[in-house]
């Protein structure tokens, strides 16, 4: 299962299904079909909201905003 962190601190976001990264992947913008880092703020969390985006994802990108309005989150493969 595809892990979340928060790309400052490594941190770990959370464990999230592969539809929710297929949806991630799909709502935000690479840079490269290499890329595996996101920037999101709150507009990025409505929009996910408004994908369909499952309460797992949510919850670890609303972990990545509780200390500030924006981060970057990457993902990483099991």
């Amino acid at each position: 299962m595809p892990k979340l962190y928060d790309l400052s601190n490594d941190q770990l976001l959370g464990t999230i299904s592969q539809e929710d990264l297929d949806l991630l992947i799909a709502q935000l913008e690479e840079t490269s079909s290499k890329d595996r880092d996101y920037y999101v703020n709150n507009d990025t969390f409505l929009m996910l909201v408004d994908a369909g985006a499952s309460s797992t994802l949510l919850d670890a990108v609303k972990a990545a905003l509780a200390l500030s309005a924006e981060a970057d989150i990457r993902w990483e493969a099991d």
